[in-house]
């Protein structure tokens, strides 16, 4: 990260933590000690046993600003301690929803421009895998309850207003339980604009 910024940190208004699990908190700490604002919910901060006068608590529906962005958290469903998605609105037009590791998303959001969605596995794909022996019923049952799929992916795009959106970062696909280039080539089909996975 410091590498990206090329080690401006002061640049960086605040980092927004989800929930307490590794891949998501795992350089809370270190974000801390190097003068990074940190917002999590109550149930992240108790669930990481982390104090901080830099650390601020934020809670679903609730608006908070961060700079120059209104950032307004909502939950998920996830097996975490209280699991948060973002909705972030910019004062130049931007709004852009931050969506991971969740099971399913119960809201719908009008005007987004640009949209970091979680695609962690394909359905058929986890039960062939489960079926060769590659993966254990346990973790897919775990993954399946927890996680978002390319199938509500799919629904959540056609479910919500895409007339503003301008492009969409795919997050989160697991290594094993997805296929990258098939799920950016649905992704793209439904949305209508361009998708990003990494390097693809």
């Amino acid at each position: 990260m410091q590498k990206a910024l090329q080690y401006r940190t002061r640049d960086i208004a605040g980092c927004l933590i989800t929930h307490e699990h590794g891949d998501h908190a795992k350089y809370t700490d270190q974000y801390l000690k190097n003068g990074i604002n940190c917002y999590m919910t109550k149930g992240t901060k108790k669930a990481k046993k982390i104090e901080s006068h830099r650390l601020y608590t934020v809670k679903a529906k609730q608006e908070t600003r961060i700079g120059s962005w209104s950032i307004l958290p909502f939950e998920v469903e996830h097996d975490a301690a209280e699991p948060i998605g973002f909705l972030l609105q910019s004062t130049q037009g931007y709004k852009v929803l931050y969506l991971t590791d969740t099971k399913y998303c119960k809201y719908s959001f009008k005007g987004l421009t640009h949209l970091m969605l979680e695609v962690n596995y394909i359905y058929e794909k986890i039960q062939e895998n489960v079926q060769l022996g590659l993966v254990h019923q346990g973790l897919a049952n775990r993954v399946m309850d927890s996680h978002f799929s390319l199938e509500y992916a799919l629904k959540l795009l056609k479910a919500n207003d895409l007339t503003q959106l301008q492009q969409i970062h795919l997050i989160h696909l697991s290594n094993t339980n997805s296929d990258a280039r098939y799920i950016k080539e649905q992704v793209q089909q439904v949305s209508g604009v361009p998708v990003y996975i990494g390097g693809l």
